[in-house]
């Protein structure tokens, strides 16, 4: 039987609350297992892929709140491949999962949010869940623009299934560049669904592959934003929303993804009034005093508002709850 590996974390980190922080865990291929608070996901390792389980602690014999899911935090991760993995495969499986439960932000650092933005101290909410690579974020968020959060579900599940290699649990992995960089932009529109997106996918897919996108330079901390933001905006695909949510599952929170639901939840939850326009700016301004971590705040703020309307997002089932977790949809 293979064996598990132990994943040491910060001291404040939480795996239900962290990992459900943020819609890609409710996207293929993750999945949450609100009953055992496993966390399951296939990873594209380079020669095969390979599904994970990552647990913390024990199975909750109910629903934890708030206060008794906390219990588990600083708990080291005991994650379970389905195969026998080589010492090269267990280093890219490690440095995948802390990249995709950004263990690289300290507790020092989510401490900065918290004296800023009080609101969090006490859930303790301050990492966003994320992809393993980098690669995997940008095309996540190309499915997730200018459609309904159903299609976005589908896009990434028809990926996986249509392109992404199979591990021995029979479940598929995010595929990575090279295998999306072969594939025909007619046959991704036609099995995965992804419409209009289909050629920017293979040419973004292309220039990952051949190294024309510099993975290493956009992950560097030093990078300098706006020298980041500028590159980004030269992608196929990428216009401002895209790239400011690129720049915050970078850890890099100043920026605001600003869409649709924005001006619901400015009109809805903040009480602003006047045209789309108006209220965009206006939700822009009344997080500006939270700085670097203005999208920390702003996001926080939304989710707070889905749980309210479904209860805490580990306790959402992917199946149903996850398919309807915009507001014009939770409100049904």
């Amino acid at each position: 039987m293979p064996s598990s590996i132990r994943l040491t974390v910060p001291a404040d980190f939480v795996l239900a609350r962290d990992v459900c922080s943020y819609g890609y865990f409710l996207l293929e291929p993750n999945h949450w297992d609100p009953a055992t608070h496993v966390f399951r996901t296939t990873i594209d390792l380079g020669e095969r892929a390979v599904t994970f389980r990552i647990g913390q602690g024990a199975a909750p014999k109910r629903v934890p709140t708030y206060r008794t899911v906390r219990a588990t935090r600083g708990t080291p991760l005991t994650v379970k491949p389905d195969a026998t993995l080589t010492a090269a495969e267990k280093s890219t499986a490690r440095a995948a999962i802390q990249r995709m439960l950004h263990l690289n932000q300290t507790q020092e650092r989510i401490g900065e949010f918290h004296r800023l933005d009080p609101r969090f101290k006490a859930s303790g909410r301050g990492r966003l869940m994320r992809s393993p690579t980098l690669y995997e974020d940008v095309l996540k968020t190309v499915t997730s623009c200018n459609v309904q959060w159903p299609s976005t579900i589908i896009m990434n599940r028809r990926l996986c299934e249509v392109v992404g290699r199979e591990s021995a649990s029979g479940l598929h992995a995010f595929p990575t560049a090279e295998r999306v960089a072969r594939a025909r932009p007619a046959n991704l529109r036609a099995r995965c669904r992804v419409g209009y997106r289909d050629a920017r996918i293979v040419e973004l897919s292309r220039m990952f592959a051949k190294g024309e996108i510099d993975g290493a330079w956009i992950e560097d901390p030093k990078t300098p934003d706006e020298d980041l933001w500028e590159a980004m905006l030269e992608w196929p695909g990428i216009g401002p929303y895209a790239a400011a949510n690129i720049m915050q599952l970078l850890g890099r929170y100043h920026r605001l993804p600003l869409d649709t639901e924005s001006v619901r939840h400015g009109r809805d939850l903040l009480g602003f009034k006047g045209s789309s326009a108006k209220i965009m700016k206006r939700v822009f301004r009344h997080f500006e005093p939270f700085g670097e971590h203005r999208f920390r705040s702003y996001w926080f703020e939304l989710w707070e508002f889905y749980e309210r309307k479904r209860g805490p997002a580990w306790t959402w089932e992917r199946e149903t709850t996850g398919k309807t977790f915009t507001a014009s949809q939770l409100a049904q």
